[in-house]
């Protein structure tokens, strides 16, 4: 009977030991595995600042770097996920390690852990990380011959690409769309269809349209082949010819230097718009238009498709992984993220949070910017987990912009008391053009609480104030509801 249990004790030593070393051979192998991930990503965000401070017009080459810099925000993601893990069991021993007696603690903590790891990284993580370095390691061979074509496009001076400091004064994501829609412009109709040729551009609300209809005009190619560029300013086309449409019209671009009249028509709609409206108006452009002149029309509606002479452009919010990095650059800038392990794991957890939407990062990062205390972070995190929650119990929905939501301050949060509740009823954007001050509270005032004067009844709050073309600044109209009991929800 000894001799039974000293076997039975000697083969479960036996398997712990087999166990505990296969756990440091294969977290060995991860840590090498994380670091030549590493070095390729260096080596391949060099290549993707040089390609994005160059004039690319070769449709082959663009595809190219869009797949370049897909994979490369894979990347990124999967690095920073592995290293966020790795600090959360860090953390999590330690806890466990100082509530030990606390059962119903170490539960929860296990729990949150949990959640965390599932959102970010799954189940075959060590094989999809070996995947990613074997594409990347595949790319980098390959990269010579792309280098050496990407160097004979012209480079491009006028904003600060592939500059980290000034990540959020140039457009980012939508080289592919940009040149797509600068190729239509460029292209001469085939000789006897005097059609005007019309682009659509269709996305959800603040997904990026305007800006990237201002980025293909501010184009040189452009400029030089259009003589006049128009900018429709009202919401649908009504009833209007275009003696009366040019009425509503701001002049964007003038070129005296070309001859005739080849023009462009920008028109931005935020809702549906009549089809017999639009057949009038079309008609009445292609009889007054020169031969060559271009239509760009910009909607939420999925209707609009129909009005394309060419495939509409569809513009989405960015994958989780090209989030991340973008938001990553809003929050560290040129600060390597490796240098603030646990600041890096909560901005990862904060992005989940954001549900891709641009404004929210702008906002959310200019908050974490300001002070980069770890308990500060925390409590963002915290608020935004709530926020989401609440919106979820009392809207029946998560809205981050665009319809109405309500919105608590975090002034009072951490103190237990009392917490401020406002409710966004509506969200306007306007050019810097446009008359009137910008509200004095800030959405960052709004969240943080940093307002000098408490706001009370109906107010406005300036959103925020794009340092980008074409330089809209959003708004809201805000009513401040009342002060509630800091209640937590749980999910």
């Amino acid at each position: 009977m000894e001799a039974l249990i000293s076997a039975v004790v000697g083969d479960i030593i036996s398997r712990a030991i087999s166990i505990m070393f296969g756990k440091c051979r294969e977290q060995k192998t991860t840590e090498e595995d994380l670091q030549r991930l590493h070095q390729l990503l260096m080596r391949i965000s060099a290549v993707v600042e040089e390609a994005q401070g160059r004039c690319v017009t070769n449709r082959g080459m663009i595809r190219q770097i869009s797949a370049v810099k897909e994979h490369m925000f894979r990347g990124y993601f999967l690095l920073d996920a592995f290293r966020c893990r790795g600090k959360k069991m860090e953390d999590k021993e330690v806890s466990f390690a100082k509530s030990k007696f606390n059962r119903a603690k170490r539960l929860r903590l296990l729990s949150s852990n949990s959640q965390i790891e599932s959102m970010i990284i799954g189940r075959d993580s060590s094989k999809e990380l070996k995947q990613v370095i074997l594409v990347l390691e595949n790319m980098v061979a390959d990269m010579k011959e792309f280098a050496i074509f990407l160097m004979s496009y012209p480079r491009i001076y006028r904003q600060p690409y592939g500059a980290y400091l000034f990540f959020d004064k140039y457009m980012f994501g939508r080289q592919m769309e940009r040149e797509l829609a600068i190729s239509f412009l460029l292209h001469d109709e085939p000789p006897g269809n005097e059609k005007i040729g019309v682009l659509p551009i269709v996305g959800p609300s603040l997904v990026g349209k305007s800006t990237l209809v201002e980025h293909v005009c501010y184009d040189d190619r452009v400029r030089n082949h259009f003589s006049l560029i128009l900018l429709y300013i009202e919401n649908d086309l009504k009833d209007e010819a275009v003696t009366t449409f040019r009425d509503n019209c701001v002049i964007k671009h003038q070129n005296v230097a070309l001859n005739g009249e080849r023009s462009l028509l920008i028109i931005e709609l935020l809702g549906d718009v009549h089809r017999v409206a639009w057949k009038r108006l079309l008609q009445s452009a292609e009889r007054c238009m020169t031969r060559g002149g271009k239509i760009i029309i910009t909607s939420r509606s999925e209707k609009t498709v129909s009005f394309g002479t060419t495939k509409a452009l569809r513009l989405n919010y960015l994958s989780k992984e090209a989030y991340w990095y973008f938001f990553r650059m809003l929050v560290f800038g040129s600060t390597d993220p490796e240098e603030h392990p646990k600041l890096t794991s909560i901005a990862m957890e904060i992005a989940c949070e954001m549900c891709g939407s641009f404004m929210f990062a702008y906002i959310v990062a200019s908050l974490l910017k300001a002070n980069l205390s770890a308990r500060l972070w925390c409590r963002v995190l915290r608020h935004l987990t709530e926020h989401r929650k609440k919106n979820l119990f009392l809207l029946g929905e998560y809205p981050l912009a665009d319809r109405p939501r309500y919105v608590w301050s975090m002034a009072k949060t951490w103190q237990g008391s009392e917490v401020i509740k406002f409710f966004i009823c509506g969200d306007y954007q306007k050019r810097p053009a446009s008359h009137g001050e910008d509200p004095k509270i800030t959405a960052v005032d709004l969240l943080s609480g940093t307002w000098s004067t408490m706001p009370q009844g109906k107010f406005e709050v300036l959103s925020w104030k794009s340092r980008i073309p074409p330089y809209y600044i959003y708004t809201a109209n805000c009513q401040f509801v009342r002060r509630e009991s800091g209640l937590t929800l749980t999910a």
